[in-house]
């Protein structure tokens, strides 16, 4: 079961957005991480990851972090490929047998 949690954090520099993908990014079970910086969010999708761990670690490095959200992602549901219909073509071509080539002999002489 895969989740996404979205954590508020102060990102008010480039080194603080890097230390928040580097936490996220090697805490256990994550599997995808993106930053949101207009919103100020992380967002962390993987399989059990503990939101709470998380957030500390991120409050323990940059100071403030708060979980605005906790969600199960729901996998789209794939559908069985559909097999094409095979194409009818009308075959133009009539099929003649094959003959044995004649086969001609050299008697010594070019006479026709």
């Amino acid at each position: 079961m895969q989740q996404k949690i979205v954590m508020k954090v102060q990102l008010t520099s480039e080194r603080c957005r890097t230390k928040a993908l580097k936490i996220a990014a090697v805490a256990k079970g994550v599997s995808t991480v993106s930053i949101q910086v207009e919103k100020e969010h992380v967002e962390v999708i993987g399989d059990e990851v503990d939101a709470v761990d998380l957030a500390k670690s991120l409050k323990k490095k940059l100071g403030f972090a708060t979980i605005v959200s906790v969600e199960e992602v729901k996998k789209p549901e794939e559908k069985p490929a559909e097999q094409p219909e095979p194409i009818q073509w009308a075959s133009n071509y009539i099929h003649y047998p094959q003959y044995p080539a004649v086969q001609y002999y050299y008697d010594g002489s070019y006479r026709w």
